[in-house]
């Protein structure tokens, strides 16, 4: 089995879980919302996902993305979801969201169990934060685009993102 990494400040650092192609069936994970309560993937099914894994939304990389996809979701259609992912707690990405006024973004926490973490392979185990990325599920929840961000500190190709979106 090829070992997958990414970077962090330059640092290698290893990557949990199986890597995710586009073809795939997107796995169900189990997270907890902003009101602590368990929330699965699969209560969007039959939505498209726009998955947004992000290391931490108190730095400002991660910051950016959720906001720049917040702003695009007035053009997406009424059954696309974007469902920002983290590590942190659920109260803090309540208290980002809330701060920045980002409305059209589901932030959910990976905190409890990394169970989306191992099941997309973006967990960082050393450091117990998600790694980077976006990925776009069809509302067959087959995944149509990933992305690993091979460093932490970099940003998503989100014209990339965003046209393999407007082709569902």
């Amino acid at each position: 089995m090829e070992k997958r990494t990414t970077k962090w400040d330059g640092q290698v650092l290893a990557l949990a879980g199986k890597e995710i192609k586009v073809g795939d069936t997107a796995p169900d994970a189990t997270l907890v919302a902003r009101d602590l309560t368990a929330k699965k993937l699969s209560d969007w099914d039959g939505q498209i996902k726009v998955l947004l894994p992000v290391p931490s939304m108190d730095t400002p990389v991660c910051q950016s993305q959720v906001r720049q996809f917040n702003k695009d979701a007035v053009d997406f259609a009424d059954d696309v979801v974007v469902i920002a992912l983290s590590m942190d707690l659920p109260f803090a990405q309540e208290r980002f969201c809330a701060a920045e006024g980002l409305d059209r973004v589901v932030t959910l926490s990976d905190h409890k169990t990394a169970e989306f973490g191992e099941k997309y392979g973006y967990l960082v185990p050393d450091l117990r934060l998600l790694s980077r990325g976006v990925v776009v599920v069809d509302r067959d929840n087959v995944v149509r685009y990933i992305e690993y961000v091979p460093e932490a500190s970099d940003q998503v190709d989100f014209a990339s993102a965003l046209e393999a979106l407007k082709k569902l």
